[in-house]
């Protein structure tokens, strides 16, 4: 249905009396998108923040030890995340908005999603691989190891250990960019597009 419509004498449709909940849609996302959204930007930041922090930390050293282990565990746990997440982006979409917003503001939008999601990824994978075939330790927080399902491999270890240093440098300009954009959207623009997610 597509709501009740008030008739008058002649039989001509004068206004919309009411309208379902279906043809109004949803200006916020799901909860379960909400959760995942604030849970993984809580699991990717503190993942980088630890990464940039060990790469000044002298090699070998217990602390180093430490915190890259709890790196790895939060790089795999968002890959873990991201594998639930997707899934449920794919299948519910996003709500519309409430304004319309030029092409360049819509593109530059699109094109910042779908290269995070790369990354989100992309980064961890890069790091698996990293540990993998360099006959390292996949530790989850110190309850199990992951299976390492990857032969001891020096030019695949070099490589994604590449892949994976660049691809943060990637993530943190496209995470900033991401942060701004929010900003500007809600400070400045004063619409409702940070307030979809909250």
């Amino acid at each position: 249905m597509h709501g009740l419509i008030a008739i008058d004498i002649a039989g001509e449709p004068m206004s919309t009396v009411a309208e379902t909940a279906s043809d109004t849609p949803s200006p916020r996302y799901r909860p379960s998108q909400r959760i995942l959204h604030w849970l993984m930007a809580i699991v990717i930041i503190s993942a980088l923040v630890i990464g940039l922090y060990c790469s000044y930390l002298e090699q070998g050293t217990a602390l180093r030890r430490a915190l890259l282990d709890v790196h790895k565990s939060l790089g795999m746990t968002a890959l873990v995340l991201i594998a639930i997440r997707l899934p449920l982006r794919l299948s519910f979409g996003e709500p519309a908005n409430r304004q319309a917003f030029g092409t360049l503001v819509h593109y530059a939008a699109r094109c910042t999603h779908i290269l995070l999601y790369v990354l989100m990824i992309l980064m961890p994978l890069a790091g698996y691989a990293t540990s993998a075939a360099g006959g390292h330790d996949l530790p989850w927080f110190g309850l199990f190891q992951w299976p390492d399902i990857l032969p001891l491999d020096g030019p695949l270890e070099q490589a994604a250990a590449r892949i994976h240093e660049y691809g943060a440098y990637c993530l943190y300009a496209i995470l900033s960019l991401h942060v701004v954009a929010a900003l500007w959207h809600h400070f400045f623009r004063r619409d409702d597009v940070l307030e979809r997610i909250l």
